[in-house]
């Protein structure tokens, strides 16, 4: 069985790939994408694998964009935190899903459900509809935190933040005012909750608060380097695959 994983976590394609081969040590892992245009390309250029593995949030969107980009009629198992709306549209279109951290248990039920179908017909119509069902529900985006801050809690407006970053597997949120807190949350938890229109995740390391950004250079290879109102000094390398996104975000 030849299978394509499409993942923006290195830990979690590890995890994915290990747990893979414990139970069918002679799958073949084509390949490891991480964006949605590095998927895109990869089934453009090579043979279709059996089955592919997607992570919902990618570096550069949501792999739906995928399916909008390319046909494809591929077997998909999910991989995703989602919440129980998207989850239930996935077990409506029969499309099997798998909650992170993914278990070894819920990794067999999926492959054996995989080896029981006999046609991928209607994957792209049940794509769609999952599309659809995202598209009719109303998204609430946080507008604060509480944080715990010296005996007590503080609370902090979203309009506050300047930018976030990890460091160590810690998440910072840095404010406007240059004061720094830690958040309890991951920085893949904190960009689900944050409206897309106000807050870009750049890299792994950053997310940026639209109106932070000073200046933005042509780096090699396609790249961008951002450089902050605030914090001058940072500089944060925007990818060649997320450049375009970027600069859509900020032309909106």
């Amino acid at each position: 069985m030849k299978v394509l994983i499409v993942e923006d976590e290195e830990r979690n394609a590890n995890r994915l790939t290990r747990l893979l081969h414990q139970i069918e040590p002679d799958m073949e892992i084509q390949a490891v994408v991480e964006s949605v245009q590095s998927c895109v390309r990869w089934l453009q250029t090579h043979a279709s694998p059996d089955l592919i593995f997607m992570d919902i949030r990618l570096e550069d969107g949501l792999c739906f964009e995928i399916f909008e980009q390319i046909h494809i009629t591929i077997p998909v198992i999910f991989t995703t935190s989602y919440d129980e709306y998207a989850l239930k549209a996935f077990k409506v279109n029969s499309i099997d899903y798998i909650m992170k951290p993914v278990q070894e248990e819920d990794l067999q039920q999926a492959l054996t459900k995989f080896k029981g179908l006999t046609t991928t017909i209607g994957l792209t119509d049940s794509i769609q509809n999952i599309l659809g069902s995202l598209n009719k529900k109303e998204i609430v985006y946080r507008s604060r935190f509480l944080i715990p801050y010296k005996d007590g809690f503080r609370t902090v407006k979203v309009e506050e933040i300047d930018y976030l970053y990890s460091e160590l597997k810690i998440t910072h949120l840095v404010l406007k005012d240059k004061s720094e807190m830690i958040l309890s949350q991951t920085m893949e938890e904190v960009e689900e909750e944050l409206n897309p229109a106000s807050f870009f995740r750049a890299n792994r390391q950053h997310i940026l608060e639209i109106d932070s950004i000073h200046n933005i250079q042509n780096y090699y290879n396609g790249k961008l380097k951002v450089t902050l109102i605030r914090d001058p000094q940072r500089e944060i390398i925007i990818s060649r695959d997320k450049a375009p996104l970027f600069k859509n975000w900020l032309n909106s």
